[in-house]
């Protein structure tokens, strides 16, 4: 089983049904039956509840939609020690930092993100969710 990372950009590209959505919810598919293990960092989700709140303002359906992909996914702590090895990461944008520092940590196979720029410096490989459906595939 392949332990991977999951950038929020692939959970708001399922949530709000952006370009993308069939992918990520293939990959949510895979993630149920055990071919692989999906984390998500901390801070993630409160970013999500963030932009969940400013689309569906219902409070209600906010936190179950968050208690349902904590229940999904495991989630990462966001330790100190985790931030400080994000400060030295080769990665420009901080936020991105601590997703690495977060696989490093959780010795990830890979990021997952539709953004493979935003972690080309990354110690970590990042991949697209095409990239893993067909890593999925292989491994069958």
């Amino acid at each position: 089983m392949k332990n991977i990372i999951i950038d929020i950009n692939i959970l708001m590209d399922f949530l709000f049904m952006r370009e993308g959505h069939e992918k990520a919810a293939e990959i949510i598919k895979i993630s149920q039956n055990g071919k692989i293990k999906v984390f998500i960092c901390a801070h993630e989700i409160t970013t999500l509840s963030y932009f969940l709140d400013k689309s569906i303002k219902d409070k209600r359906k906010i936190k179950e939609t968050l208690s349902e992909i904590m229940k999904r996914f495991k989630v990462i702590e966001l330790a100190e020690d985790t931030l400080i090895k994000a400060l030295s990461s080769k990665i420009d944008d901080f936020e991105d930092a601590v997703i690495e520092a977060s696989a490093v940590k959780k010795k990830a196979e890979y990021i997952l993100t539709r953004n493979i720029r935003d972690f080309r410096k990354s110690s970590v490989s990042a991949i697209t969710p095409e990239e893993l459906l067909a890593i999925c595939k292989i491994h069958t």
